[in-house]
């Protein structure tokens, strides 16, 4: 029974999960889920008393995926150091499929308290598994630097904040501080000047020109 009930419990978050994504949060009902699951209300009241109430779940699912796709990027040794740093930072970032839906309501102010779990989650899982690539680095001659977690902490922070649309920029604004973060994470890094220019190409933007 217990077995069944998590089943279930699984197929209403589907659900919510597709329903969100297609429709938005707010256009999507109670009975939107209900029909697609195929189930009564008293059912879906087993599990969850209102369609807010699957929020905090599909939040947790996000957190999951998150830190596995990153544990599982920063794993995979044949990719060179700073590339796996930078798709670790863009993995932070990319809220995509039917969670976009999900995180665009988390960013609402009276959903503050959402918004902040995710951040906990990240800012305590995600700076420890970049400080280990970071090692790496230091190992490889690369990097420069007695404070590898602390660099990472600071560079999670900040991505997170600037990077994902809670500052509304343009495109010369976000070009600006893109160029803006690397020259710094190469100066927390002690990486040589430059060195990371490349990794403009992984946000899209390409190598630009600028040499300073």
């Amino acid at each position: 029974m217990r077995k069944e009930a998590e089943v279930r419990k699984n197929e209403i978050l589907d659900a919510a999960d597709e329903l969100f994504g297609q429709k938005g949060l707010d256009g999507t009902s109670t009975n939107d889920i209900l029909e697609t699951v195929g189930i009564a209300w008293g059912t879906m009241y087993h599990h969850f008393k209102s369609k807010e109430d699957i929020i905090d779940p599909l939040i947790e699912r996000h957190n999951v995926r998150l830190l596995g796709a990153v544990q599982e990027i920063a794993a995979d040794k044949s990719i060179p150091v700073v590339e796996r740093i930078i798709r670790v930072v863009m993995a932070l970032n990319i809220s995509g499929g039917n969670s976009k839906e999900i995180m665009e309501h988390i960013h609402k102010p009276q959903n503050a308290l959402m918004h902040q779990k995710i951040q906990k989650v990240i800012v305590n899982g995600v700076p420890p598994i970049l400080a280990e690539i970071i090692r790496e680095g230091i190992e490889q001659g690369m990097f420069n630097t007695p404070f590898p977690y602390e660099c990472m902490e600071m560079v999670v922070m900040y991505a997170t904040a600037v990077f994902d649309d809670v500052v509304t920029m343009t495109n010369e604004e976000r070009f600006s501080r893109v160029l803006a973060f690397i020259c710094n994470v190469e100066r927390l890094l002690g990486a040589e000047s430059g060195s990371l220019m490349n990794t403009l190409k992984m946000f899209g933007m390409g190598g630009g020109s600028n040499n300073e």
